[in-house]
């Protein structure tokens, strides 16, 4: 490994401190094990051929995370078009009145986070799953902040409308609330 300007225990340690971290949020992406293994071992391959252009030390793991989900977006690409962002349904950013948090449970939430457009999921998973700050989401999606903190609380909406939905048919809950 010469080639590389790295010694292979600083890899290792970077390996260590971030591939869990890595994995469930390529996971929350794809829903898929073999597609999450795949994207996070394709971040720290490219971490080997990049890594050394990082321009601020201690960034390391916002740069994992932002060329994990470049990698994801390439190949989204490859598959199919990225929804618009415009394609908002009129209703999604109404304020929803909640006076006392909601129990749910754990497999409602996840179907419902997971149904969401991803526009709006991946900063949420970010924020609240990776604990990310407005900042680091934006720069690992590749957008202003500003736009992160519409998209978080749009999302928010959608999920409390989502899971507060008493309507039998769950898929076409999805649709009345702008997810996929």
């Amino acid at each position: 490994m010469s080639r590389y300007s790295q010694p292979q225990h600083d890899y290792d340690q970077l390996v260590d401190l971030y591939y869990a971290k890595l994995y469930r949020f390529a996971y929350s992406l794809t829903n898929s094990q073999a597609d999450a293994s795949d994207l996070t071992q394709q971040a720290f391959c490219i971490w080997l051929e990049k890594g050394h252009q990082l321009r601020e030390p201690g960034k390391e793991k916002t740069w994992l995370f932002t060329t994990l989900y470049r990698e994801f977006l390439r190949n989204k690409r490859k598959i199919s078009v990225l929804a618009s962002d415009e394609d908002i349904t009129e209703g999604a950013t109404e304020e929803l009145d909640i006076q006392e948090p909601l129990c749910i449970a754990p497999s409602k939430a996840i179907a419902a986070i997971s149904n969401l457009n991803e526009f709006y999921r991946t900063p949420l998973i970010l924020f609240y799953m990776h604990e990310h700050s407005y900042q680091e989401i934006a720069d690992i999606i590749g957008v202003p902040i500003g736009t992160v903190k519409s998209r978080i609380s749009r999302g928010k909406v959608m999920l409390c409308k989502i899971i507060e939905s008493d309507l039998t048919d769950f898929d076409e809950s999805l649709e009345q609330v702008g997810a996929k």
